[in-house]
């Protein structure tokens, strides 16, 4: 087995800036027992604000410092979220909070390429969503964690595949025994006490020894981490349907920065699809707003998709005519239930389903645009009365042609251009028939009833009418329509 571990050192703060292009000057806060600060944005630690200092001191040397307190349940729920997005790159996800995932990806090395290869997709789809993580690989999960923890302090990831992660993993620093969160302070006292500094010595004392001393879950905790026992961790179950959400600190009315948050949604989003190989015709963007109710936009597709840039399109469509009634402080990003999508093939002389997803995207970026009710479609009707044989309807997916109504004549004809009325004409003696007639009776049942022979007519300068004369008197003649 291979896994490989995604620590995320700054996350209490990226839950809160990672829909903003620029953060500013932000500090996140934690009581621990007095208000600290844990995390600072580049541009505070710039300013000199570090982790650990006092709020009271930060303030004091920089006052334009905005504070906001830590979210555990938010970062729970980004975690879980990372974790189903993760899904695209390994069988096996487990979540070990509060700021790691662990993926088993020996399955998945030849699919990408190589540990490398995955490795830096997985920390480019992180970026992609405003994150940062620290990555490295073990033969189990806890070596993999504690190589990921170390690399946190090392600009480059720590990769080490067999057969000298033990010698590597002895080198380790002893405190890296308390990032499981099994040590007890006291056993971690015992050690330091020893004058121990690196997990290799402490693997070296007798396990009888430190079990006598109350420190049974050290060895415990090592042989789990170096693979002399087992460590059984519950495998991550992705939810059925996607819901994320994204925090912004400063609420704003601008459709550029709102986007930008979007953005990093959507691309959790398509890699969430792509582990399931499905696709989606509707989701859901909720803004929140400061005071009322949130803005919902239903972003729908012509056809399942997962395609990033498309959703996107659309979701700028929509924000581009958006009238908002307060500030955004926040968006949610869910979906119903996706569909599968039918496995493509290339063709030597191109995908011949490329012109009708062009078309959707067309349509689709019309109904963003203009809304609903502005772009609409003309659906068949079984009714042989021209004026009945149609009607408006909302824009769906574009459907094979109907087959033809039982009733009507083989080889009867019906032209593009039909009159919004039928126009009177004189008796057609300039008029050369070719072809009729074709008798049209119906419409008794709704008090809208037509008796009529229907004739393809020929004018003088070689154009098509579709022609008809009334069964009743007075048997006038009346022009219904064009031909190309």
């Amino acid at each position: 087995m291979l896994w490989l571990a995604l620590i995320l050192p700054e996350l209490p703060l990226q839950v809160h800036v990672r829909g903003l292009a620029a953060s500013g000057l932000l500090a996140i806060t934690e009581n621990r027992p007095s208000a600290q600060v844990i995390a600072a944005t580049p541009d505070a630690r710039a300013q000199g604000i570090q982790p650990g200092q006092g709020v009271a001191s930060a303030l004091a040397m920089l006052p334009t410092l905005r504070l906001m307190p830590r979210t555990p349940e938010r970062e729970a729920a980004l975690l879980k979220e990372l974790a189903a997005w993760s899904g695209a790159f390994a069988s096996r996800v487990c979540l070990d909070p509060p700021d790691c995932i662990l993926l088993e990806v020996a399955s998945s090395l030849r699919l990408f390429g190589g540990l490398d290869a995955l490795e830096a997709a997985l920390l480019d789809g992180l970026q992609q969503q405003g994150l940062d993580a620290c990555s490295a690989s073990a033969p189990t999960p806890l070596a993999a964690r504690w190589f990921a923890r170390h690399a946190q302090h090392d600009p480059q990831s720590v990769v080490t595949p067999a057969p000298d992660w033990h010698a590597r993993l002895d080198a380790l620093p002893l405190e890296l025994l308390a990032d499981d969160g099994a040590i007890s302070t006291s056993s971690f006292d015992l050690l330091h006490g020893l004058g121990l500094r690196t997990l290799g010595e402490v693997r070296a004392l007798p396990a009888a020894g430190l079990a006598r001393r109350q420190a049974q879950a050290v060895s415990e905790t090592l042989a789990r981490a170096y693979g002399e026992c087992h460590d059984l961790r519950p495998a991550f179950i992705p939810p059925e349907r996607y819901t994320a959400q994204l925090s912004l600190p400063a609420a704003t009315v601008n459709t550029e920065p709102l986007m930008f948050a979007a953005r990093r949604l959507f691309a959790g989003l398509a890699s969430w699809l792509a582990a399931r190989h499905t696709g989606i015709d509707h989701c859901r963007l909720s803004l929140q707003h400061e005071r009322g109710e949130d803005t919902v936009l239903d972003i729908l597709t012509g056809m399942p998709s997962r395609d990033e840039a498309r959703l996107n399109l659309l979701a700028r469509e929509r924000l581009a005519v958006l009238e908002l009634p307060s500030a955004v402080e926040g968006m949610t990003l869910s979906t119903d239930a996706p569909r599968a999508l039918a496995a493509r093939s290339d063709d030597l002389f191109g995908d011949p389903a490329t012109e009708r997803e062009n078309a959707l995207l067309l349509l689709d970026r019309l109904r963003a645009r203009l809304g609903e009710d502005c772009v609409r479609q003309l659906s068949i009707v079984p009714d042989r009365r021209p004026e009945c044989a149609w009607r408006s309807t909302a824009l769906g997916t574009i459907s094979p042609r109907p087959a033809r109504n039982a009733d009507t004549p083989a080889g009867a004809t019906r032209p593009l251009w039909l009159l919004t009325r039928p126009r009177r004409i004189d008796a057609p003696r300039k008029l050369h028939l070719l072809r009729g007639p074709e008798r049209i009776e119906q419409g008794w049942w709704d008090g809208h009833d037509i008796r009529r022979d229907y004739y393809l007519a020929q004018t003088a300068d070689e154009g098509l009418w579709w022609v008809f004369r009334e069964l009743d008197p007075p048997h006038d003649w009346y022009l219904q329509g064009y031909f190309g």
